[in-house]
């Protein structure tokens, strides 16, 4: 019989040999995800009568969302999370100004294709891009993990989303996922597993496939998978430690840990049956814009360019990493941040951090003005570092734009790629890239 790639993920977590769409099964996770939530999951744990974490070498916990501490009730949340961390015995800890957990545990390697990571984080489809089963969950259905070590869960029909074609210039895998949930809604893929396939996947960078399963967390998506080859085995390969706790660094152990983890790889079968298939063309893309204040509130960039804007914010799990960092710097290079607009930059990681000082763009973007902030979540969720005044305009990479998202109630948000962040921020307005490029 014919999988989906969800159908074999969760046959695989299930210990079944197979499973279908619709069949609920009892699923145990490779990796369980939490974040500055951990304390409040907590609570929640010890109301079970549990003393001990089952499997505390799969939890995976990140401060992230609200770093450096900016009240009091913060500090007393991360000093919590510590306080759990070490009573449970949990090595995958990862402290203030690590990151971004999304964009770390790939970072770190900590999973892998075929595997299934449930995290407290909505946006823990992000792992598709690893061709990892990931899914967000709630705080109880996480305190459950810890204390049993397994979940039920729903086996999701799935949607083959076919992208062929290639991204002209400037126009990015954002801009792909905002015309997909502009066209088919921000419920469109309500609790599906939505596949990509196409050249036009395949064909793009590693950071740029990260976009994708991010944003499908905006299309309700239950998880999102992409292909995994071997730009992503040896991504993974070169970040997973041996046995002795190193990373692998010969040619021979990075040989050893692709085939390890290529074999452990699942895919799709050619003739799966899905409840729906679309095709996009990528190159019929223009740079697209998700107005307030919805998601799937899409616009061409030519219908909204001249927006006024108060603030551009280039970050978040969806779009702070090294080749967004270095696309704004390439726009910028030589030019200010329009006045009485802010530029905002916070790097994804602190990998990302080191690696955007080391090429010279912190340095390019702070001459131009822009503000660079902490490794972390920044003020995506509205929490400190960016929240804007009462009618304010923001230009953000973020992956939502719900009112009040950024704190403020009254306050707009735009999403668009990093280019075009970066092109607005010099121009005060909602700016084409492609404008100030031809221009330079």
């Amino acid at each position: 019989m014919s999988k989906t790639f969800a159908e074999k993920a969760l046959a695989r977590a299930s210990g079944q040999s197979f499973v279908v769409a619709g069949q609920i099964v009892d699923a145990r996770p490779d990796v369980i995800l939490s974040h500055d939530n951990t304390a409040a999951i907590w609570k929640i744990f010890r109301a079970l009568g549990v003393a001990r974490v089952k499997h505390p070498d799969r939890l995976a916990i990140t401060l992230d969302h609200a770093v450096p501490a900016p009240t009091t009730a913060h500090a007393q949340n991360h000093a919590d999370v510590r306080k759990f961390v070490d009573e449970m015995g949990v090595t995958n800890f990862f402290e203030v100004g690590r990151g971004i957990c999304h964009q770390v545990l790939s970072e770190e390697a900590i999973i892998l294709p075929g595997q299934t990571i449930l995290g407290a984080d909505s946006h823990t489809p992000h792992f598709g891009w690893l061709g990892a089963f990931g899914a967000g969950i709630g705080r109880s259905e996480v305190a459950a993990l810890w204390a049993t070590g397994e979940l039920w869960l729903r086996v999701p029909e799935s949607i083959k989303v076919t992208v062929i074609g290639r991204l002209g210039d400037w126009v990015t895998s954002k801009d792909l996922c905002l015309k997909i949930i502009g066209d088919l809604g921000a419920d469109g893929g309500l609790y599906y597993s939505v596949e990509f396939h196409g050249d036009a996947i395949s064909n793009l960078s590693l950071e740029s496939r990260m976009v994708i399963p991010n944003m499908m967390a905006e299309f309700g998506a239950k998880n999102a998978y992409l292909m995994p080859d071997d730009a992503v085995f040896d991504y993974l390969a070169r970040r997973r430690t041996t046995d002795d706790g190193r990373r692998s660094t010969t040619e021979s152990e990075i040989k050893n840990q692709k085939s390890k983890i290529r074999n452990n790889a699942l895919f799709p079968d050619l003739d799966a049956t899905y409840s729906a298939e679309y095709t996009f063309d990528a190159s019929t893309l223009e740079p697209m814009i998700a107005c307030p204040h919805a998601v799937d509130n899409v616009k061409p960039l030519s219908q909204v360019r001249g927006t006024k804007i108060q603030q551009a914010f280039l970050g978040t799990c969806t779009n702070g990493r090294l080749e967004d960092i270095a696309v704004a710097a390439e726009i910028i290079r030589g030019k200010k941040v329009a006045k009485g607009t802010r530029l905002l930059v916070i790097p994804a990681s602190s990998q990302v951090l080191h690696d955007a000082l080391r090429h010279g763009y912190i340095e390019t973007l702070a001459d131009a003005g822009a503000v660079i902030g902490v490794p972390g979540c920044g003020p995506c969720m509205g929490n400190h570092m960016g929240i804007p005044a009462p009618n304010e305009a923001t230009i953000s990479t973020a992956n939502r734009n719900f009112r009040g998202r950024m704190g403020t109630r009254d306050a707009e948000i735009y999403l668009a790629s990093p280019a075009v962040v970066a092109a607005s921020a010099v121009a005060g307005v909602i700016e084409d890239p492609r404008a100030l490029v031809e221009n330079d």
